[in-house]
């Protein structure tokens, strides 16, 4: 990359992001962001508890074991 691409990128970079005071450190993007998620998961797991279970489903069950052979014969292996 040639020196005169840096100054470049830089005030395009500078252009197009809108003054908002100084930037933000990374833990404090993160924390934002996992903040909206949470909020979001939030909202979803409401949603999901007011439409109760979905139509047609059942809920899991462990099918039975097999039953032995009647009678009076040996089981083979």
């Amino acid at each position: 990359m040639s020196q005169e691409a840096v100054p470049e990128q830089e005030a395009a970079r500078e252009q197009s992001a809108p003054e908002q005071g100084p930037p933000k450190g990374l833990l404090q993007q993160m924390d934002e962001l996992m903040a909206a998620l949470n909020a979001d998961l939030t909202q979803l797991d409401a949603d999901l508890q007011q439409s109760g279970p979905a139509a047609g489903t059942a809920p899991h069950t462990t099918p039975p074991a097999p039953r032995p052979p009647a009678g009076d014969e040996p089981t083979r292996f």
